[in-house]
């Protein structure tokens, strides 16, 4: 059976920051015929609702930052997603949410040191997803709506 990655947050589960949920159901009715691996990286480890996260670029490098308290959890988040990787290494396509700091795919925003908008690019989970499955095609629940 083909396997499918998709944002949990897409298929119906209230993991997000906020505590609430962005079902897409063209998105579950789509990979009816997958098995279908749930993934959101954010909530196991900082639980549900939470303080948001946003990228920030800061010395040459992005960075993950929590948006009120301002802890750094870049290397929290890649082992939690790295360790999803090594559980799942093989995988037919990836559906993730746009805009995430995690899973969003050149749709992201990429903050400065004061707040504002450098760019938009991948989410963390992304940009390691795109190492780890280099022959796996990616959406967004843009695509599939």
């Amino acid at each position: 059976m083909k396997k499918v990655i998709i944002s949990a947050c897409l298929l119906g589960e209230y993991c997000r920051y906020d505590g609430k949920t962005k079902r897409v159901n063209a998105i579950v009715d789509a990979y009816k015929e997958y098995e279908i691996i749930p993934f959101c990286p954010e909530a196991p480890l900082f639980g549900t609702p939470r303080e948001r996260i946003s990228l920030l670029a800061s010395e040459g490098k992005i960075k993950v930052m929590t948006e009120e308290t301002k802890q750094d959890v870049t290397a929290l988040l890649e082992d939690e997603i790295m360790a999803f990787c090594e559980k799942h290494k093989k995988v037919d396509a990836i559906v993730l949410k746009s805009k995430s700091p995690s899973c969003g795919n050149q749709t992201t925003p990429i903050l400065d040191e004061n707040g504002n908008v450098l760019e938009f690019g991948d989410g963390m989970a992304t940009r390691i997803f795109k190492k780890k499955y280099t022959q796996t095609p990616f959406y967004d629940e843009t695509d599939l709506e």
